[in-house]
């Protein structure tokens, strides 16, 4: 209760600064401080949402199962358990009042060959970053995902996006967002140095501010890299070390009850695909657009001699490290990748079908690799 107490008072403290030059070093050290103290609510809250206990309630112990996690966040009442039951064809309670699902329920949506891991998280309301509801047990659990389904109520979808998000971006859930172009290194005296790597002056942080963010971090010496025009929000994520960046879909739920024209408007924004659970409406884009969201692709193995397995494909993250050949190696076994002496491949990954090909190669969706040990 007393970090609560001490971060309303840095936030009221906030809201009577005014901000300009002068004062915008005490701003950074303000919100330097808040972000440690969120930091410890959100070690509490990891602790009760993984194992147990926190908070006087229950936690949520879901294992990761699956090829990707996806969280369905929401407010009670906009039919995530509706929309979990078609999407995955398994019975989350629905009812016409307010929080019936009390706990995380997890199952799989199974899509071009992927095990998808959904889980239906109870309602979320203002305040849960600060322990309402079981607020810090469901953003414990979004935090452990791929992919956040935010799901709206299409009559009122402004006002329930904005809360949502502030609750999640207060546990350090970026959304939608890639890591700040900040590197900091620390070193043993000199003090704080700034530079930059890219083509025009910072219009946000200096070094005086660096300096005002660092001491509260107790890093007096250090050189920090800008790759981009920062802010001292982003050194924070940076010192901070816990934020994680997931990819998020506001999933803009009773379309049944809305106008034509409010769907026309929708249909033109980032990130929103807009559905009927109850009705079936658009699931098919829905799950193109997770698809798409996760980045996956799959990977078909060729034994020597024999045809692919079409029907069981190797699913990887699309990202150069994870979709190597050696990386499809050990998630076959975890000494294939040892054992390995080249690998022929099929696809739009060589210029050549079949090419030889060695461990660092990167795959791309549908390749089919033939294994050859050594």
């Amino acid at each position: 209760m007393a970090t609560l107490q001490k971060l309303k008072d840095i936030e009221d403290e906030l809201q009577r600064t005014q901000v300009n030059k002068a004062t915008m070093g005490h701003i950074c050290r303000l919100k330097s401080r808040m972000a440690k103290l969120k930091r410890e609510l959100l070690l509490e809250s990891t602790r009760s949402g993984a194992g147990g206990g926190g908070g006087g309630g229950e936690g949520f112990d879901v294992s990761k199962t699956g090829d990707a996690r996806v969280g369905m966040v929401g407010f009670p009442s906009v039919g995530k358990s509706t929309l979990f039951s078609k999407l995955t064809e398994t019975e989350s309670e629905v009812a016409a009042y307010e929080f019936t699902t009390l706990t995380a329920i997890p199952s799989n949506i199974y899509y071009r060959g992927a095990k998808i891991q959904l889980i239906d998280l109870p309602g979320i309301i203002e305040g849960a970053k600060e322990g309402r509801g079981r607020g810090r047990q469901v953003i414990a659990v979004a935090r452990s995902c791929n992919l956040i389904l935010i799901v709206l109520d299409a009559t009122k979808p402004a006002i329930h996006k904005r809360i949502i998000e502030q609750e999640l971006e207060g546990f350090g859930i970026r959304l939608n967002k890639r890591p700040p172009g900040i590197v900091v290194r620390k070193r043993d005296k000199g003090g704080i140095s700034l530079t930059t790597q890219f083509n025009a002056p910072p219009t946000h942080l200096d070094a005086e501010l660096c300096r005002a963010i660092c001491q509260e971090y107790r890093c007096p010496n250090a050189e920090i890299v800008l790759k981009e025009d920062a802010t001292p929000d982003d050194l924070i994520d940076v010192l901070e070390r816990n934020r994680v960046y997931v990819p998020a879909l506001y999933v803009l739920n009773k379309i049944d009850a809305t106008t034509m024209e409010e769907l026309e408007l929708y249909d033109r924004l980032e990130n929103y695909v807009p559905i009927s659970g109850h009705l079936g409406w658009n699931l098919d884009e829905l799950l193109e657009e997770v698809w798409r969201k996760l980045n996956l692709i799959r990977v078909y193995t060729k034994p020597k001699g024999e045809i692919p397995d079409y029907a069981a494909p190797v699913v990887l993250h699309n990202e150069p490290a994870h979709c190597t050949v050696a990386a499809l190696c050990r998630r076959i076994h975890r000494t294939l990748a040892q054992e390995m002496k080249y690998a022929w491949v099929w696809g739009s990954s060589v210029k050549f079908s079949p090419q030889k090909v060695g461990p660092e190669h990167v795959l791309r969706d549908e390749d089919v690799v033939q294994i050859v040990k050594n």
